[in-house]
């Protein structure tokens, strides 16, 4: 056996010194453990190396052998399983030396084709008391065994593997974690992305497109589908395909529950992934397939554990979807169904609006324009009946009718008025336009009009504040062309240093607070709701035949709740 001069080991633990201070710069996992076992058999002279790898159980997880040709490691029986000497090294966990391995009774027979090993050395690597590894040296050249001297030095590499290895760990876990905090960026830009096109949807149909258009390309598909069910039944009904082979999907437009992959997914209200789908049973549409898509996903939407439809992603690959993938689709599909519902619940919302304003508006016609109108009938009649008896009466009958019907048509112009609300337009002051209001409100009635107002009094105030009271005005004035018979009406415009008021004032018959529960058909509640919308409020005032008052007044600060779409 050669032993070492003091000098000669001196050098020798130089050389790895410098050779292990480019190993522990290293940050890439496998280059880390190809160049420690390498590294190995440089310094120790074996014919043979390896290095293995332990998981947190401390079994051997991986295990890179250097010395062997890629043919005689592809003929191997199987790989190293940890038993014989490398068993022992995992259980001791200490070095161990042996002259021929045949002859040691922890050995145990090598894997048919294996190479012919005789001298051993296995060093473990350890860090902190916690194994990670271990060094294997086979097959000393030159000699017959491995020296003490070798074993010093593959013990000082050991050490400086466990900081390599721990750094390398290190680094993939930080690449790992920087990837998945790019990947959920990813996800939440999607989330935001459809969350802001929904919101500046106008309609369902606009939703769906957004929705889907921005899942296929988020996800790299090639096509999807989104499936709506209807009402409360268990029928699905095809209402938007995006992408390629539009035809193939379309071959089937209706799935009852139970009924294939969306069939599927929404009668267990559960995410479906289909394998290959020339294996899958439930499709029931070949022409997908014949179109040379492999895989499908089926995702339930949800509102408020309510089945509302579902979306399909259909890839030509043939990929499985990831678990975070698949979580951040049922993210999508609750998010949809919430939004196809709150859709749909606005929907009902505007149809039940409109139907209790065309009723109010029936029952307004039937109280007081219909009734003018059989008023002026009956006098016509009267008159054409004392044409023969009493000219004087007929003509005073007729000219009753045609004052009746003035009126009448005065009434039904001041319901165009109300129905076709004129705008605040750009650039217009709200002096100006409360004028034009009055203006127009004037040539549609009899009544006399007055406005005091500053010009220069309002600049700064913020728009929608001024688009409040500029409907308030409105919807005042409207009431009183079409229930006060007033012949005067006062619009006072004025500006403290917190507020701005409106006070609009009539001389018509007014009506009881009390037996109108403070309220004008929805007028009154349009105003207040229009007020409070940016942190103003209305207060009314009216006494039976002593006419109404309107005061109204908003901030001159914007509340940053408001939004002009809710004030128009």
């Amino acid at each position: 056996m050669v032993t070492l001069t003091r000098e000669q080991l001196e050098e020798r633990l130089v050389a790895l010194h410098r050779a292990s201070l480019q190993l522990v710069s290293d940050l890439s996992r496998n280059n880390v453990l190809e160049r420690i076992a390498r590294l190995a058999r440089e310094q120790a002279g074996a014919r043979y190396a390896a290095i293995g790898i332990v998981n947190e159980t401390g079994k051997l997880e991986k295990f890179i052998p250097i010395g062997m040709t890629e043919e005689e490691i592809a003929n191997l029986a199987h790989p190293p399983k940890g038993l014989g000497l490398i068993g022992a090294l995992l259980k001791e966990q200490k070095t161990i030396r042996v002259a021929d391995m045949l002859e040691d009774d922890r050995s145990v027979d090598f894997p048919k084709n294996h190479p012919n090993m005789r001298s051993f050395l296995g060093v473990p690597i350890m860090s902190g008391g916690h194994m990670l590894g271990q060094i294997y040296l086979t097959n000393k050249e030159n000699a017959p065994e491995f020296t003490e001297d070798d074993e010093q030095v593959i013990e000082t590499l050991a050490a400086y593997a466990a900081v390599a290895i721990e750094n390398s760990w290190l680094y993939e876990s930080v690449v790992d974690r920087d990837q998945t905090l790019m990947e959920q960026f990813d996800d939440l830009t999607l989330l935001y992305n459809l969350a802001k096109a929904s919101a500046h949807a106008s309609s369902m149909d606009e939703i769906l497109d957004q929705t889907l258009n921005q899942v296929i390309d988020h996800f790299g598909v090639q096509a999807g589908e989104i499936f709506l069910r209807e009402e409360d039944s268990e029928v699905l009904w095809l209402k938007l395909h995006c992408g390629e082979a539009a035809s193939a999907f379309w071959s089937c437009e209706r799935f009852n529950f139970g009924d294939g992959m969306v069939g599927q997914c929404a009668q267990d209200d559960k995410t479906v992934e289909s394998p290959t789908l020339e294996k899958d049973v439930v499709c029931l549409r070949p022409a997908v397939i014949e179109a040379g898509f492999k895989r499908i996903v089926c995702i339930p939407l949800r509102s408020s554990n309510k089945m509302v439809g579902v979306m399909t992603v259909a890839s030509r690959d043939d990929r499985q979807f990831t678990w975070r993938e698949l979580d951040l689709l049922e993210a999508i599909g609750t998010w949809a169904g919430t939004a196809i519902e709150n859709a749909r619940l606005q929907q009902q919302s505007r149809r039940i609006a409109i139907l209790e304003e065309r009723e109010r508006i029936g029952m307004d016609l039937h109280d007081g324009i219909i009734q003018s109108i059989y008023s002026v009938g009956l006098a016509l009649d009267y008159a054409r009946m004392s044409l023969e008896d009493d000219v004087k009466v007929a003509r005073q009958k007729i000219s009753e009718g045609i004052e009746g019907l003035n009126s009448t048509i005065q009434d039904i112009r001041a319901y165009i008025l109300d129905l076709r609300p004129r705008q605040l337009r750009g650039g217009e002051s709200l002096p100006h336009g409360v004028q034009h209001l009055l203006d127009e409100f004037r040539s549609h009635t009899k009544a006399k009009t007055n406005l005091a107002t500053s010009e220069n009094g309002f600049n700064g105030l913020p728009r929608l504040n001024a688009l409040a009271l500029f409907h308030i005005c409105q919807e005042s004035l409207g009431n009183v062309a079409k229930h006060a018979y007033a012949g005067e009406v006062d619009v006072q415009l004025w500006a403290t240093a917190e507020q701005v008021l409106l006070k609009v004032s009539d001389d018509g018959r007014g009506f009881d607070l009390a037996k109108t529960g403070q309220t004008i058909g929805h007028g009154l509640s349009n105003m207040q709701r229009r007020a409070r919308k940016v942190g103003g409020d209305v207060k009314i005032s009216s006494k039976k035949d002593y006419g109404t008052t309107v005061l109204a007044w908003v901030p001159w600060k914007e509340d940053a709740s408001a939004s002009e779409e809710g004030l128009s």
